[in-house]
């Protein structure tokens, strides 16, 4: 799947997101919106890792689903 796909539907998928980063709050993940950019910022600030790290949590989870 593309992050395309995943930007669209990120109503569908924000629930899925919140599953895997429990830490980010509602509000949180509506500031992301769909924006892989964001949401690499949010759990970086929320878990304490590289950017490098939140990006492969990211590709982790997007080959997932």
């Amino acid at each position: 799947m593309n992050w395309d796909r995943v930007q669209g539907n990120w109503k569908q998928f924000k629930g899925n997101a919140q599953a895997q980063w429990g830490k980010l709050t509602d509000d949180e993940l509506d500031q992301v919106e769909g924006n892989r950019e964001v949401l690499a910022g949010k759990i970086q600030e929320r878990y304490g890792v590289a950017k490098d790290e939140a990006e492969r949590e990211i590709d982790d989870w997007l080959a997932r689903h």
